[in-house]
């Protein structure tokens, strides 16, 4: 048993249980403080479990999905977006992208986790779902592919993530393109869930399937170079010039990304403004209840502030990123929450002319839902902490990505290839066209 140890701890780079023990008081304070999140999240959502939902919750008919349903598709998109970024390294061979690859499949899964715990809480009877999930496939509902394609995806993203501890590159790879395959269709199918409701204006499109993907692809982007930059904080160590290397390449993909969805939104606004159905939810995005949300939290802290941050970092300039990721991450999630919850406020009965339903509705979290989206999040940072003192900050050896008969190059990093009869010196002048 020791010796098996001993080789997972060098094939892996893994330091168990022994690494948190000599982390520092402050570090196992944060763990505590998670963990200790995590267990009062999983606390009040099994009351509310109990008691019912419909009494302890804010939801209603008329508005049926709430914050529960926002952090859902938060940690959901995000995973899958991670799932994106990482497979332009050791899927598709950017070799640019392979030093994120561990740590971007890592917290893959542990977001898919942190969602699947949040979304246990907002099913009336969890148990009976999973089973009569298998039991009786519904091949017709938009739920049903939901949930069987992500509980494939993360099947697929762990034996990747096994593969990739156990530099079985050829494996690691197939599984990851099973995955990132698997994972898109499953993230488009979850636009497919909102845009599909003919009831919902605002939703009802194939905007929302394709939107998804590309909000995905930047909140990976965005996701990796905060925990990225977050993990060089803890363990300076990590940021090798593979690394620089890398956080400048996700940073550039980043940039475009957000511009990418500035340009959705501008459009989506455009065309709300001029459509019967969606009229009245983007006025209260603009000028209503929403405003806020919107302006200040979505536009500015979600895209706007970290462009020009990430502009201005060049890609390496690691406290800048670290600062522009943050806050963008807080600005997803007022996204994924604009999206659900506005596109209900609007009354199914409000084009008919009736009376009592011409006000937009109204919504506001309840503590409970509030605890039980902390749960997902306290799981997430619990493991995220606890990752990066287990596994070494997920640190790549120089042969897990360096092919046979090539060289990491001293200038810029990247992974040159000798020919025949050729040094290093030669291989590196030939690659930069050095005359």
């Amino acid at each position: 048993m020791a010796g098996r140890m001993v080789d997972i701890s060098k094939r892996w780079g893994f330091h168990g249980v022994e690494a948190l023990k000599n982390a520092s008081p402050g570090y196992k304070i944060i763990l505590g403080f998670f963990a200790l999140l995590a267990l009062a999240g999983a606390a009040v959502g099994l009351h509310g479990l109990f008691v019912g939902y419909h009494h302890v919750y804010g939801v209603t008919r008329q508005i049926s999905w709430g914050l529960l349903i926002s952090a859902y598709v938060f940690c959901v998109v995000t995973s899958t977006g991670l799932c994106i970024v990482s497979s332009v390294g050791h899927v598709f061979g950017g070799e640019a992208f392979m030093p994120i690859a561990k740590r971007a499949v890592f917290m893959s899964i542990v977001f898919m986790f942190g969602g699947f715990a949040i979304i246990f809480f907002d099913i009336e009877n969890p148990f009976r779902m999973a089973i009569w999930n298998v039991l009786s496939p519904n091949f017709l509902s938009n739920m049903w592919w939901m949930g069987t394609l992500y509980g494939m995806y993360l099947v697929f993203m762990i034996i990747e993530y096994y593969f990739l501890l156990e530099q079985n590159h050829s494996l690691s790879r197939l599984m990851g393109f099973f995955g990132l395959v698997v994972g898109i269709a499953a993230h488009s199918n979850l636009g497919a869930v909102f845009g599909m409701l003919h009831g919902r204006p605002f939703w009802y499109g194939p905007y929302l399937p394709i939107y998804f993907i590309f909000s995905a692809a930047m909140s990976g982007g965005c996701a990796i170079l905060f925990f990225t930059t977050l993990g060089w904080k803890i363990n300076p160590e990590i940021m090798n010039q593979r690394m620089e290397r890398a956080l400048k390449s996700v940073t550039q993909i980043t940039i475009f990304l957000i511009s990418v969805i500035i340009f959705f939104t501008i459009w989506k606004i455009i065309t709300g403004m001029v459509s019967e159905g969606k009229h009245l939810v983007i006025m209260s995005f603009l000028t209503g209840d929403y405003a806020t949300n919107f302006w200040i939290f979505e536009i500015f802290l979600g895209m706007v502030l970290p462009l020009y941050l990430l502009i201005r970092s060049r890609g390496n300039n690691f406290n800048m990123i670290l600062s522009a990721t943050g806050l963008m991450m807080i600005g997803i999630f007022f996204m994924r929450y604009d999206i659900v919850i506005p596109g209900q406020i609007e009354s199914v009965y409000h084009s008919m002319g009736v009376v009592e339903e011409a006000e937009l509705l109204t919504y506001t979290p309840s503590f409970h839902e509030i605890m039980a989206s902390l749960l997902g999040a306290a799981i997430i940072a619990f493991a995220y902490f606890a990752g990066e003192k287990m596994l070494n900050g997920h640190q790549l050896e120089k042969h897990e990505i360096v092919p046979e008969g090539g060289y990491i190059c001293p200038g810029c990093g990247a992974i040159h290839f000798m020919e025949e009869g050729e040094t290093e010196e030669d291989a590196m002048k030939r690659h930069h066209r050095i005359w």
